[in-house]
């Protein structure tokens, strides 16, 4: 198998969409030519609220992987799409934030975020760099590139819409002030990106830059999506709002017991999504549970020392474990 093969498996492990696949081969093995450029991957966070938790990993661990095969990671602030509020999936508006509660929680980001980041492989920025500037005008004009109709393609707006749930004008402004990243930072020669990552209900945002760098006559960005991590009830993605989720910075002793409370169905996707650990390795224990060589606890316990050992190191997952069995 080629190298750029192996690369190309390492990256469609546990994606969900790349859009298109042919193109990202054909990028990953023209930057293993001698004299070429690494990739740049580019993905944005919106800091509308003040933690990251494990579900945002999910996204961070394939930047992570990128920086292993020697590609740059772009790490995107969205100071100023955070205080639009993203729509997708949304029943209903978002509450709108101040730019001093968006700079706030992008601090907390900043912390956080190289607890898997590769700090010396990111380039961290803010898209209040270039969208803060725009003024009415080119956002009327920006408005002016998509119709209405294309806007309702996507499902949540058209749901909201059957459903009689308010739908507010600048919600729609949206996917293309993101689109609008996309354009803006293919201008500036160390910001232009080859590939775009976002969860997989971010498509349609993804798509609608890939339609806007081509009416630019831009080179378009190679569109990979991620699953959305399922929280600690079993049915709804993660969210703190929700009361699902593990903090990045919550404790080893949090970690650990939080994991090991996930139902016996969530932990194959979260070593999937969440861990290094080799798919046919996944397989086999899955293979051995269902037969019952395995108990299904020693898998979840291996589950919840590679997150603790993740975020706090090998000592506190192995306290945190020897403290778990003392008390249960």
């Amino acid at each position: 198998m080629s190298d750029h093969q192996q690369a190309f498996d390492l990256i469609a492990r546990g994606s969900d969409e790349i859009l298109k696949r042919e193109e990202l081969q054909a990028r990953l093995a023209a930057s293993m030519k001698s004299g070429e450029r690494p990739l740049r991957i580019k993905a944005g966070f919106d800091p509308t609220a003040p933690d990251l938790h494990i579900g945002h990993t999910v996204l961070l661990n394939k930047m992570r992987q990128f920086q292993e095969l020697g590609h740059q990671v772009i790490f995107l602030i969205g100071d100023f799409t955070g205080m639009i509020g993203d729509p997708t999936g949304k029943k209903a508006t978002r509450p709108q934030l101040t730019r001093e509660q968006v700079l706030a929680n992008a601090e907390t980001y900043k912390r956080q975020v190289f607890k898997v980041l590769d700090r010396e492989a990111t380039v961290l920025r803010y898209n209040g760099e270039w969208l803060t500037p725009l003024g009415a005008e080119e956002i009327i004009r920006l408005a002016g590139k998509w119709t209405l109709a294309r806007m309702m393609e996507r499902d949540d707006f058209r749901t909201r819409f059957r459903e009689q749930q308010p739908i507010s004008l600048h919600e729609l402004l949206y996917p293309l002030v993101q689109a609008k990243d996309s354009v803006e930072m293919a201008k500036i020669p160390e910001l232009g990106c080859d590939v775009e990552l976002g969860g997989h209900d971010q498509i349609f945002n993804l798509l609608v830059g890939r339609d806007l760098m081509k009416e630019e006559a831009l080179e378009p960005q190679v569109c990979l999506t991620v699953p959305l991590l399922v929280g600690l009830d079993g049915h709804e993605k993660m969210s703190k709002s929700l009361g699902n989720a593990i903090a990045v910075e919550d404790s080893p002793k949090e970690i650990y017991g939080k994991t090991l409370s996930i139902p016996d169905s969530l932990m194959w996707d979260w070593l999937l999504l969440l861990t290094d650990l080799p798919k046919s390795e996944i397989d086999a224990k899955r293979t051995a549970v269902a037969s019952g060589a395995l108990h299904p606890k020693l898998v979840k316990q291996e589950l919840a020392r590679r997150l603790v050992a993740d975020f706090h190191g090998e000592a506190a997952a192995t306290e945190a474990e020897a403290e778990f069995e003392r008390v249960f």
